[in-house]
């Protein structure tokens, strides 16, 4: 059953990320050919003249025409970012996850495995809910009267498996982030080097060196790798800052299931003396 419902969401979570990825191509393109391309941001009123001094939408259009596909590539690190942000945020739990972990080891190390149970079904998530895997497989050993090693081996067991059920919605998309870091960047140098051709093209064919159309050329050119550049800073903060978020979950849950192994230990030392 389990394995249905991951499959399922996986199915869902593949279609999202495809319309995601299709939707913000297309935004960029409307964009950088309807609002930024408009006449009245170029002189003579037609995007084929020279851009309005200090229209910096009329210079980004004259990047050419991979400053679309750079805008989808900005845009998909948005939307990415605040999907992931909600993910993990719900996976936390509804409560401060510190606190909920404290709260938890309290009533374990306490023996009181009743309350921590009942702790991890008010603050729901990813965390709670492996974190109570382990607490009632914490139970069922103790009921059978497992040594130490043989409960520890269990416990740890049941809750790799709990954690491995909560990772793939953790890490679902990290993945497209950790692309867009590499992509934003070659995309930007691609567009710069197109324009390059572009600029040095069109003064071979004039014949006569004109400066200031080459450094016009040049400048519209660079467009693409300031924009491919800031696409991939963004990427780079937004994917750190997740994955670092993803890791304290899991460690959060690690502390938990030690913390159970050790209280099972001590319940176990109590019977021998």
């Amino acid at each position: 059953m389990a394995n249905v419902k991951k499959e399922s969401s996986s199915k869902g979570g593949n279609i999202f990320s495809g319309l995601v990825i299709v939707g913000c191509i297309l935004v960029g393109i409307l964009v950088w050919k309807f609002i930024m391309g408009d006449g009245s941001n170029f002189e003579g009123g037609v995007n084929t003249g020279h851009p309005l001094p200090g229209n910096y939408l009329a210079m980004v259009y004259k990047g050419g025409a991979v400053v679309p596909v750079l805008m989808g590539l900005f845009l998909m690190v948005i939307v990415f970012s605040f999907e992931r942000f909600f993910v993990i945020s719900k996976a936390g739990g509804k409560g401060n996850l510190d606190a909920f972990m404290t709260s938890v080891q309290g009533s374990i190390k306490q023996g009181n495995i009743d309350d921590a149970i009942s702790a991890c079904d008010k603050q729901q998530g990813s965390v709670a809910n492996a974190i109570k895997a382990a607490l009632i497989k914490y139970q069922d050993v103790k009921k059978e009267g497992f040594n130490s090693e043989e409960a520890a081996e269990t416990i740890h067991k049941e809750i790799e498996e709990a954690t491995a059920l909560e990772m793939p919605m953790l890490e679902k998309n990290m993945t497209i982030l950790s692309t867009l870091v590499s992509l934003g960047t070659l995309a930007g140098l691609l567009g710069t080097v197109t324009g390059m051709i572009k600029a040095f093209g069109a003064l071979a064919t004039a014949g006569t060196p004109d400066q200031a159309a080459l450094a016009n050329g040049i400048s519209e050119a660079l467009i693409n790798t300031a924009t491919g550049i800031s696409t991939s800073a963004l990427a780079i903060v937004t994917y750190n800052f997740f994955t670092s978020k993803i890791d304290t979950l899991t460690y959060s849950i690690d502390e938990a299931a030690v913390t159970i192994v050790n209280t099972y230990r001590k319940f176990r030392g109590s019977l021998k003396s």
